[in-house]
């Protein structure tokens, strides 16, 4: 299904170059552009796109205000965040606004499809690169506790199996549910199942949260 696509963001030679790398893509259609948010929220209005790739720092109304609206208006409009530095501090806002996604602008054409794909599917996509920085952010310092779950005999907390923390694993590095189909050789449906599992063993609601508690039990890159 081609992914009818809003760009939002400020600078015109960045927006312009956006509209023409997705529009080589073959399940992307850009149906306009914006260059802050109130323009984006009018045009969402408008055009009710499938995803909208955000800008965060804009004039007028930045982007974690405009994802807000957006969402809260639109919710089967998804948003994927765009921005140019990984530790934007406005990036966990922005998420927990409703952006689906977070890019930052060196990611290439692949990876942008890769993430439109996913946010319509309904997933979360985060960019490695900056995943870490961003859990990091919202975790307190690691400290001994005696009151830490229980662990399994083989170091897993809360009774996770070795397939379900490879599963996590992948999730943490941002990996949608078909990659990680593709990485493990299973069925996307044995994946959804995986994930159903371990999010109610580890007391998790999303991916945001599961890749959080992921870093804390040190099983995002064991």
């Amino acid at each position: 299904m081609t992914a009818r696509v809003v760009v939002v963001d400020d600078q015109t030679v960045v927006r312009e170059g956006l509209t023409l790398l997705l529009g080589l893509l073959p399940d992307v259609e850009v149906i306009g552009s914006a260059a802050d948010g109130e323009a984006a929220v009018d045009l969402v209005e408008a055009e009710r796109p499938d995803v909208v790739l955000m800008d965060l720092r804009m004039p007028k109304m930045d982007g974690v205000e405009a994802t807000r609206r957006i969402r809260a208006a639109y919710p089967d409009t998804q948003v994927v965040v765009l921005t140019t530095y990984s530790d934007d501090e406005s990036v966990f806002a922005a998420l927990q606004a409703g952006a689906r996604g977070f890019l930052t602008k060196s990611a290439d054409a692949e990876e942008i499809a890769r993430a439109v794909a996913t946010v319509m599917r309904g997933d979360a996509q985060l960019d490695p690169a900056v995943q870490r920085r961003l859990v990091e952010s919202v975790l307190p310092p690691a400290a001994p506790s005696s009151r830490e779950r229980p662990r399994r005999d083989d170091g897993l907390p809360d009774g996770l199996t070795r397939r379900e923390a490879e599963v996590l694993r992948l999730i943490a590095r941002g990996r949608s549910n078909a990659e990680i189909s593709a990485d493990l050789f299973i069925g996307e449906a044995t994946v959804k199942t995986h994930i159903n599992n371990l999010f109610a063993k580890i007391g998790v609601r999303d991916r945001a949260q599961a890749v959080t508690y992921a870093y804390r039990h040190g099983l995002a890159d064991s």
